[in-house]
């Protein structure tokens, strides 16, 4: 199993050739297609993450030691930036998630080519992944 920082290396490189801002973007909502389906048994409201403009449903369990996550979105855009939260933070331990800084954003300049609102419902969904790594 790969950890964070490779991981968060891996989304890096993915994304480094992407200089286009729509490009960015579609390839943000690539991977957003590519998330698997969330039950719609967790579309319910205790799994909405608070403070998002979309609806984001986020769910976490745990096995053995290391928590994971599953999520959807009633928007593209933001189901692929729930996408990369996922594939980044899934399969780790609560510890891990709790303390880890999730450098690629920055390093991908992420939050620039989000609106304010997107931006904070962005911050709103590590929020809710560091609240359930910490319940768990």
């Amino acid at each position: 199993m790969q950890s964070i920082e490779e991981k968060e290396n891996d989304l890096i490189e993915e994304f480094e050739w992407i200089e286009d801002s729509l490009d960015r973007y579609e390839h943000i909502i690539s991977i957003g297609k590519a998330l698997p389906a969330l039950d719609e048994k967790y579309h319910k409201d205790e799994f909405i993450v608070k403070g998002c403009q979309s609806t984001v449903w986020l769910r976490a369990y745990k096995e053995d030691d290391r928590i994971f996550f599953e999520a959807d979105s009633n928007t593209i855009i933001t189901k692929g930036l729930v996408a990369i939260l996922v594939r980044v933070m899934s399969g780790e331990k609560a510890s891990t998630i709790i303390n880890h800084n999730l450098e690629f954003i920055d390093k991908l300049d992420l939050r620039s080519h989000l609106t304010s609102q997107r931006s904070n419902g962005f911050s709103a969904m590590i929020e809710k992944m560091k609240w359930y790594a910490s319940i768990l």
